[in-house]
């Protein structure tokens, strides 16, 4: 079977597996069961395993012993390729032994680069996690928009009954009327927009989650105002410990002080042993044992050359370690602040806002309907009311998604998000 045919048999799986999934309904997904499918399937992390992966076998690698060479050689050939027709030949068995220290060194940088990798994929699974987090929140938000918009249609055509029904008993203009009538088409126009919102929305969470992305999903958790943060200096004493790359660069600077310490050993010499067994025709049996190593005679070559880099490769790093301190720390702060900011808006929004733009409606609409109050008084009244719903909602998705970035910032989970409307 060809690798066509079976791309083909794949790609026709897939579809029907996808119909099969549309037939059978969305299936209902929540937040924590979101996170779990990303950090299975998401992948960028397939990536970043199989370079982990590759970074534990080079530790293999540089602490292997040097593979033996084996040698032979035949003279007083009368062709070059009559192997045996010769008066003598030669058979030789050698090895370059590096200094035992070196094997102990070069496993340590390998190591070091090992748990560097770890340590990014490990940032990689927050950030997907994250990412996940404020994709799901997305489809949160764009259906919520679809309830309010929803809503606020429900609320138009009301008002266009009422207000046909004043027509009809002549107290009011047929402009009114047409007002009500434009009312109900903006709700129907906004609610094709957030169709689109919802697709998109859709899409990118099944991208994070590894499925297809026009596979149906249906979210089962809700929007919720986030509870209090934890204290700030807490949070930065955290980041500046757990955060992956703080800890990936910890493990670099050990790499790179073991790799200062192995160009230090220059002046360790690699041995090299070799044995060989001598026959000739008409004579004994010989053999011939050879013993080399190298002399760093050019010492000042290596202090200049690979010394030298890697002491200064080791200040880089910790110039680096210095600087990444700082950028923690203010990355911690600037998300914390944006995330205090976020709820409070949220919880203003929820306890201020969103009840007097409701009580103001209710007001007007009931004034409405016993004569009291204008049209333009009820279309006012409404707008403001789908406004603090949309405020609201995008309150919400602006809060959850600032805690999730500020988790990512502490390199630590830690919210208790407590389900307060």
């Amino acid at each position: 079977m060809t690798k066509a045919v079976l791309h083909t048999i794949v790609a026709m799986a897939t579809v029907a597996t996808g119909l099969q999934a549309q037939a059978s309904g969305p299936t209902p997904l929540t937040r924590s069961e979101a996170v779990a499918e990303a950090l299975a399937h998401n992948p960028q992390l397939e990536i970043a395993r199989e370079q982990t992966a590759q970074a534990r076998a080079r530790v293999t690698e540089a602490a292997a012993f040097p593979d033996v060479d084996v040698s032979a050689d035949w003279s007083g050939l009368p062709h070059p390729f009559q192997v045996g027709s010769g008066d003598a030949s030669d058979y030789g068995i050698g090895l370059t032994v590096p200094f035992p220290q070196k094997f102990l060194l070069r496993d340590r940088v390998a190591s070091a680069d090992y748990r560097n990798f770890q340590f990014a994929y490990v940032q990689l699974r927050q950030l997907t996690a994250s990412n996940t987090i404020q994709a799901y929140d997305a489809l949160l938000v764009a259906e919520r928009h679809g309830d309010d918009i929803r809503g606020a249609d429900s609320l138009a055509q009301d008002f266009l009954r009422k207000t046909q029904a004043r027509f009809d008993a002549g107290l009011v203009a047929r402009i009114d009327v047409v007002k009500a009538q434009v009312a109900v088409a903006q709700a129907h126009n906004l609610l094709i927009a957030n169709a689109r919102d919802i697709t998109n929305a859709r899409a990118a969470l099944n991208r994070q989650i590894g499925r297809m992305l026009g596979a149906p999903v249906a979210p089962t958790d809700s929007l919720v105002v986030p509870g209090a943060l934890p204290d700030l200096d807490s949070l930065v004493a955290v980041a500046v410990v757990e955060r992956p790359e703080v800890q990936g660069l910890k493990a670099e600077r050990r790499g790179a002080g073991a790799a200062a310490s192995l160009a230090q050993q220059y002046f360790l010499p690699d041995l090299s042993v070799g044995i060989a067994k001598d026959l000739a025709q008409g004579s004994p049996d010989t053999y011939t044992f050879n013993v080399g190593f190298s002399v760093p005679l050019f010492f000042w070559n290596h202090q200049r050359g690979e010394v030298a880099e890697a002491r200064h490769h080791e200040r880089e790093l910790g110039a680096a370690a210095v600087d990444l301190a700082a950028q923690v720390e203010q990355e911690v702060r600037a998300a914390w602040a944006a995330a205090d900011a976020a709820i409070k808006q949220a919880a203003y929004v929820r306890d201020e806002l969103l009840p007097e733009a409701r009580e103001a409606y209710r007001i007007v609409s009931v004034n409405y309907g016993l004569g009291g109050a204008s049209s333009l008084d009820v279309l006012s009244a409404k707008s403001d009311l789908l406004d603090a719903q949309t405020r609201y909602t995008d309150a919400l998705g602006a809060a959850n998604d600032a805690v999730a970035q500020l988790e990512v910032a502490v390199g630590s989970t830690f919210t208790g998000i407590s389900d307060v409307r």
